[in-house]
């Protein structure tokens, strides 16, 4: 047999088929970050992305977040053409305009908020909800004027508001125009304050920065999901700062629920619920009055 002859009708060129990359080979297994056991995903789906072992919260996105919490069928969305644009033209490693466009095609929004109009367990409301996966979840001009708009609606039509927050904080890339929407938007719901409408606030993991800083904590109730990270800075800077060492998850949901900075930590499972309940109570005690 000649051997030179049968190799060489052996193609080893290594470019002539497609070699699966591991981005693209789906993964049928999620590993919890907390307790670190590997379970099926449809396993952890069905718990509303809830490790089943630990009761550890992931993270989930703003379509899942309405999905959970309102009616189904019943949420419009407003304001969703609204886009960011460039006012200072910023440039760091990209540009600004470029990063959004990578955003867009990530999730298919023009902005880290999706806001609309829902019904919870038959009672209208309007909501807001922060999207981490579009770049970090951060409050830029968009994000602002669309948390007026929902509350100008909500002063409107005599309904409560609920804004769920998952951010880094304001958006560096637009520098004192993602500042200043922390005003802004502090004082449209001090406008609905004065109105006597409920406006309840959920804090998610993470809810950091500026939004902590402002419309975050500003809630007439203030729940929290269990272990979500919440605080301005982080622990490494604040330890830097003060040069002292930190208490052990001080910037965890059930710190601050210890401490009285937030009303509740509420399972997933249970926020819809405990929103519906909150918004009778809301909705019975003005009528008292």
């Amino acid at each position: 047999m000649d051997l030179k002859n049968l190799f060489s009708k052996i193609s080893f060129d290594s470019d002539s088929k497609e070699q699966a990359t591991k981005k693209d080979a789906p993964s049928h297994w999620v590993k919890c970050p907390e307790c670190s056991s590997l379970m099926f995903f449809k396993e952890v789906e069905n718990q509303d992305n809830i490790c089943p072992k630990c009761n550890f919260h992931m993270r989930i996105g703003a379509k899942r977040r309405i999905e959970i919490l309102a009616d189904e069928g019943a949420f419009v969305e407003y304001d969703e053409d609204l886009r960011p644009n460039d006012p200072l033209k910023f440039v760091d490693k990209t540009s600004y305009k470029k990063r959004v466009e990578v955003a867009l095609k990530k999730t298919g929004r023009t902005s880290s908020v999706v806001s609309g109009e829902c019904e919870i367990n038959g009672t209208a409301v309007q909501i807001v909800v922060f999207d981490f996966s579009f770049m970090g979840g951060s409050l830029g001009s968009v994000e602002g004027e669309k948390i007026v708009r929902a509350v100008n609606r909500a002063i409107e039509k005599h309904q409560g508001l609920i804004i769920v927050s998952a951010s880094g904080g304001a958006r560096m890339q637009e520098s004192t125009f993602a500042l200043m929407q922390m005003a802004k938007t502090s004082a449209a719901l001090k406008r609905l304050d004065h109105a006597k409408l409920p406006y309840i606030s959920i804090l998610t993991d993470p809810t950091m920065g500026g939004v902590s800083a402002s419309f975050a904590f500003l809630g007439d109730i203030i729940m929290a999901e269990p272990g979500a990270l919440i605080g301005f800075a982080g622990q490494r800077v604040i330890k830097q700062t003060i040069g002292a060492d930190l208490p052990e998850g001080f910037q965890r949901a059930e710190f601050l629920l210890e401490k009285g900075s937030i009303d509740m930590v509420v399972n997933r499972a249970d926020m819809k619920q405990t929103l519906s309940d909150l918004l009778t109570m809301f909705k019975k005690e003005k009528i008292a009055n």
